[in-house]
């Protein structure tokens, strides 16, 4: 009599393509839950007012004026830091004075400083009773707390160490021989500091200033604080999606808020664009010049 072996279970085999390591898929699970989920959700809610609603909210006068008060004031707030972030770090690298390491981990403060404090203590500064308010507006009769001119300084203020820690690496790297060859050729410190050094930091520069013009555009604590929070004056647009939950006008608050997620994925995409473009410099400094 010839018995059968029973039929063995076969043992469950992944897709080839879901064959990842452990940590990969608790990388992924953890992305999904954390970053992917909420932001499609906010995608599926945006599309479900149905395009012609969605560019009407997205386009009101009031979101327009908050467009123009973030994405510009943003913008000078991170040209300012591209020249005087560079010159910090510059003071960092090169220079030895008293004070240098404090004035080193100083830098980061934006960083750890709730923003709510860094607004407050900027607009207490800046008021008309402020040390440095009350004599802008005996002198010059220039208010800053309460104006889109605090608004920029405090874009100013959070956004400085993104410039200053992309530059700084660079710039400690930076051979000294390269410009003590150019002073050997006749070449002025100018000459030197335009045609040799700045061009080498020019994609750190860029990669700084697009980090901080992305950080400006999406703060609301230090804002908040300083600014009067008035349509058509200073009102950003974090302050108006708050301002629209809180008048239960979900649909408006939705749109202009993927109007933003726009516009940081766009971000993402030119600072990443930098930062190969940054790399490929450094691989290939010939072809460059």
């Amino acid at each position: 009599m010839v018995t059968t072996s029973p039929t063995r279970r076969r043992a469950w085999v992944w897709p080839a393509w879901l064959q990842l390591s452990w940590s990969w898929r608790i990388t992924w699970l953890y992305l999904i839950l954390i970053l992917f989920l909420p932001l499609g959700a906010l995608a599926l809610k945006a599309a479900a007012v149905g395009p012609a609603q969605f560019w009407a909210l997205a386009t009101t006068p009031e979101a327009l004026s908050t467009y123009k008060v973030s994405f510009g004031l943003s913008f000078v707030a991170a040209v300012l830091n591209g020249v005087f972030g560079l010159v910090i770090a510059w003071a960092l690298v090169r220079c030895r004075f008293p004070g240098r390491r404090l004035l080193h981990a100083l830098i980061d403060l934006p960083f750890a400083l709730p923003t709510a404090v860094a607004g407050l203590a900027l607009a207490s500064l800046y008021s008309t009773n402020g040390w440095l308010g009350a004599p802008l507006k005996a002198l010059f009769g220039i208010e800053v707390s309460f104006t889109w001119l605090g608004v920029a300084i405090a874009m100013v203020f959070i956004s400085l160490p993104f410039v200053v820690r992309s530059v700084e690496p660079v710039l400690e790297a930076l051979e000294i021989d390269q410009e003590e060859a150019a002073w050997c050729l006749g070449a002025s410190p100018r000459q030197t500091l335009i045609k040799v050094v700045l061009p080498q930091l020019m994609p750190a520069i860029l990669s700084g200033v697009a980090q901080g013009y992305s950080r400006a555009v999406g703060e609301y604590g230090s804002v908040v604080m300083i600014s009067s929070n008035v349509p058509f004056k200073d009102l950003i647009t974090p302050t108006l999606i708050i301002q629209k939950l809180e008048e239960y006008d979900f649909a408006s608050a939705t749109v202009i808020g993927m109007v933003m997620l726009a516009f940081s994925l766009v971000s993402l995409v030119v600072i990443n664009g930098i930062q190969v473009w940054g790399r490929h410099w450094e691989a290939n400094p010939t072809t460059n010049s």
